[in-house]
Parts: structure tokens; sequence; C-alpha cells
């Protein structure tokens, strides 16, 4: 990490196999100090994507929910490359460095979607613009977002179009 609170997103989990790139802002304090996308244990973004996937992703140690998630078609990454962040909250990003999402994007052979995991995120859509993709706005897997889960899972379910392995 960087000095002053810099902090860096973790390399994209995706392959020419990914259908759907889901795109959080940038992982927080746990999640850097585990190294893993989604590491705070109230964070429900395991349990949202394993319902949608039909898969118990909680119960599995992390590489293998990331081995899930790319036979899912399902790849990961955040729309904030670097920046800076007293504590976890996206409210609190400043000196913000975006990822280009756009040639990353244009690099996956089967993409068919973005999902936004939150508004932070999703205000980078514009970068997509021209690109022939669904962009998916999903309600924020974190704590922070106190959305009932019922309600964030309604939401997430739209998921599933994208991953129908017939299309």
């Amino acid at each position: 990490m960087a000095e002053q609170g810099g902090k860096r997103c973790f390399p994209p989990v995706a392959d020419a196999g990914t259908r759907l790139l889901i795109l959080g802002s940038l992982p927080g304090d746990a999640s850097l100090a585990a190294g893993e996308y989604y590491a705070h244990p109230r964070n429900q973004f395991w349990r949202l994507l394993g319902e949608v996937l039909e898969r118990d992703l909680v119960s599995l140690p992390y590489e293998e929910r990331l081995m899930a998630l790319r036979e899912s078609g399902v790849g990961l990454w955040d729309v904030v490359a670097q920046a800076s962040r007293k504590g976890s909250l996206d409210a609190d990003l400043r000196e913000i460095q975006h990822n280009d999402l756009s040639d990353f994007a244009a690099s996956l052979p089967s993409l068919r979607a973005v999902a936004f995991n939150g508004a932070t995120a999703a205000k980078a859509e514009a970068q997509l613009a021209g690109l022939d993709l669904a962009v998916a706005r999903l309600p924020s897997s974190s704590p922070a977002h106190t959305l009932a889960y019922e309600a964030k899972l309604a939401v997430w379910r739209q998921l599933e179009r994208y991953l129908d392995l017939s299309a």
C-alpha cells in the first residue's frame, strides 16, 4: 500500500469465460488485511452471490470461492485502482485513481453484462459507454448499506439472466 492512507484494489478475477463482471468500489480494511475480496464477516456479497449461483459460497475457502465464480462465468474487480481513505467507507474516498474499465471489459470476449455493487461503483458506468453490455446496478453488499437482506437479494437475482449457460 502507498503511504498516508493510500489503498489499492486487488487484481481482477476474470478470464476469457467471464460473462458477468461484478465491480465494487475499493476493498475495505478487512478485505485489504485479509487479501481477499469481500472479507468483512458482515459483508453479504458471498451469501447474495451464492443464492444467485445456487451454490454455498460462504462455507468454501476463499480460493474455492474464486474457482466457483470462474466456473460460473463471474468475474470481480473494482472501479477504483487506488485512493486515500481513512477506514472503509466509500464516502471517505479521496485522491481517487480509477481503473480503465472500458479496455478491461473489451478484453473479455464472453462478457455480456457488468454489475455495479453499490452506488459508488455505479458512478463509473459512463466508462462503459459504447460497449454492447447490459448493466445492472445492485444495492451494496456492504454492512454499511442497511437495506434488508431479502430486499437486496431480490435485486441481485437479476444477475441470473446473464449466467444462463444455454444462452
